[in-house]
């Protein structure tokens, strides 16, 4: 919102919510319905065509913003090293009320000219006068437009909304009050309804002009440089006829600089060429891919996740993950298309970059979802991947890599310590996270508990757990005798040994539970049971009457920057303890592993999280 919103700032649709498509339902149904209805030699196809249009520009500017968060994450030509937030992120989640917006006049347009119907594929005098509209009276009136907009009365009330983001995504480019965009329809109306009403219009002139605007505004707020410095060596005059992401990144930066629309021609006329531009160009064209000090390896849970990820829909991924949105089943056959790229690509990638003080955090993801972890022909597979990612972390001298969800799978890699025998001269440290986990899942047990009970699959985790619950003079129970027996051997003192205990009865007050959990266990815990998982998957709520614990996180301090997504189905800002601890392992340069039956000191551990700001969610 602007400092002071002025008239017209907010959409019409505003109150319709997540609902405000359906404003386009009655032209779209009404030209499908025309043009299957009517004679082949009658029936206006200009009307399919808008509709694809709108269609398509969804899936530009979505190709767009995926492409620009992956790049920006891993570092390559990054123009501003700066951070987006959740703010940034709310702000800029309704990017397509300016295609509804154009929708509706394309579908006014057709329905009321005459030139704007029946048009032909392609006519070369149309497209003749569009280049030359555009390059004449739309960008100077857009340049002298941006200039008023920067004045302090019109800034205030309407453009400072759109110069909230210093750090610009594609998206950026269409984040203006409603009153800005009905300018703008008018500005880029000029050549198209020029066109229409010369009857010069047709269907590549229309498209290719409006997905010209699209695709140039998309890459001025991209905020990495990918264009050759080749190109303007060979044609010295493209500089004044095309800008690039750098000159306009300048124009959010400096706010007085750099106010052309597509073409610098009139910020060099009348003075207003930032005289950073070129330096600034060069510079980010050499900008390399950014090495971290720790990553945070995960994978893929399930193939709709695709859309809850950093790379996938901002809006999405900006809330925890604890359902799939109904209408994403109309992507099913993009979900299918990524699937298949998952698995023929099959190579890690990158998916978000933080900022922890002085150290640079990067997650990565192994292109493998949750079901296939529980396969047995995947496992050496997925091992082969995970080595990969390590030995890759190695060569860039990342410092430590925690295995997150699955990787650390004990019946795959003993929790990681099957790296450490096959690369004995690693320098990269890895973490599995147990110690902490089990501070957080210590240090999340109600005060006064007397007794807990384990439910679930008993694995690493669940043992240090019991141990140290144990030391607490907590009553620990548990279903198996191997369990127990385990536990009693792995105890200091033989008085403790009457803390462990066999149970079979559900009457426990808090239960602690791992993978396996079942419905049917749950429909035997007592009203008010105390639920609370050590795993890193939570167990699906069956229950209303019983309290639900997240999985073992924390909350960030203020610290982390560059945070505007969700991990998974944790909250906003709330890590896991897994990736935690690698954060606190590279903080304290702990240069130790922690994978097979090695867990670090977890007082010391949950010493540390406290001191660097973090705070149990």
């Amino acid at each position: 919102m602007a400092a002071t919103p002025g008239f017209l700032t907010n959409w019409p649709w505003k109150p319709l919510g997540n609902f405000k498509h359906v404003v386009l339902v009655p032209w779209v149904v009404k030209s499908v319905y025309n043009f299957i209805t009517m004679d082949v030699n009658t029936r206006d196809s200009t009307t399919i065509l808008i509709f694809l249009l709108l269609l398509t520009r969804m899936l530009h500017n979505q190709i767009w913003i995926s492409f620009s968060r992956y790049k920006t994450a891993k570092g390559q030509n990054r123009i501003v090293d700066k951070n987006i937030e959740f703010e940034q992120v709310d702000r800029e989640r309704n990017w397509d009320d300016q295609i509804i917006l154009t929708g509706l006049l394309y579908y006014l347009v057709n329905y009321y000219f005459e030139g704007a119907q029946h048009l032909p594929i392609w006519r070369l005098d149309g497209v003749t006068i569009i280049i030359v509209l555009h390059a004449g009276p739309v960008e100077f009136l857009y340049y002298w437009f941006h200039r008023a907009l920067h004045h302090h009365f019109l800034y205030n009330r309407y453009h400072s909304h759109h110069h909230s983001s210093i750090v610009t995504e594609p998206i950026t480019s269409v984040i203006h009050p409603f009153a800005e965009h009905i300018v703008y329809f008018a500005l880029f109306a000029i050549p198209l309804m020029t066109v229409v009403l010369c009857g010069k219009a047709s269907m590549a002139t229309i498209a290719g002009y409006v997905m010209y605007i699209d695709a140039m505004n998309n890459m001025g707020h991209c905020n990495f440089e990918f264009i050759p410095k080749s190109l303007f060596v060979m044609f010295p005059p493209l500089k004044y006829i095309m800008y690039t992401p750098t000159y306009h990144s300048l124009h959010h930066t400096q706010f007085r600089t750099n106010y052309s629309l597509f073409m610098p021609f009139y910020d060099y006329i009348h003075g207003t060429m930032d005289k950073s531009t070129d330096m600034l160009y060069e510079k980010s064209l050499k900008q390399k891919e950014e090495s971290p000090h720790v990553v945070h390896l995960t994978h893929l849970t399930t193939p709709k996740v695709i859309y809850h990820m950093r790379l996938g829909f901002a809006s999405l991924a900006s809330k925890p993950h604890t359902s799939s949105k109904w209408y994403l089943w109309i992507l099913s056959p993009i979900t299918f298309l990524c699937m298949l790229i998952t698995r023929v690509y099959g190579k890690t990638f990158v998916i978000e970059r933080n900022v922890f003080k002085d150290l640079k955090l990067q997650t990565w993801t192994i292109p493998k979802y949750r079901t296939q972890y529980l396969m047995q022909g995947q496992r050496q597979t997925i091992n082969g991947l995970i080595e990969d990612a390590i030995l890759d972390a190695e060569a860039k001298g990342v410092k430590v890599l925690t295995l997150g969800l699955l990787n650390q799978r004990e019946e795959f890699n003993n929790s990681g310590e099957l790296f450490i025998r096959r690369n004995p001269k690693l320098k990269v440290k890895l973490v599995d996270g147990s110690s902490l986990v089990v501070a957080v899942v210590v240090n999340n047990i109600p005060r006064g508990t007397t007794q807990v009970v384990f439910r679930g699959n008993f694995n690493k985790i669940a043992c240090y757990l019991a141990l140290a619950l144990c030391q607490k003079g907590i009553q620990v129970a548990v279903s198996r005798e191997k369990d127990c027996e385990t536990l009693k051997s792995k105890l200091n003192s033989v008085n403790d040994h009457d803390k462990l205990s066999i149970s079979h009865v559900y009457s426990h007050k808090t239960w602690l539970v791992g993978e396996g959990l079942t419905k049917e266990e749950q429909m035997k815990a007592s009203k008010g049971t105390i639920i609370i998982p050590y795993s890193q998957f939570p167990p699906k709520k069956v229950r209303k009457d019983c309290v639900y614990y997240t999985t073992p996180s924390m909350l960030t301090p203020k610290y982390l920057e560059n945070v505007d997504s969700c991990e998974n189905w944790l909250p906003r800002r709330v890590l896991s303890a897994w990736r935690i601890a690698g954060i606190l392992h590279g903080l304290e340069d702990w240069k130790v592993n922690e994978c097979g039956e090695e867990v670090f000191n977890i007082d010391k551990i949950w010493e540390a999280s406290i001191r660097h700001g973090f705070s149990p969610s």
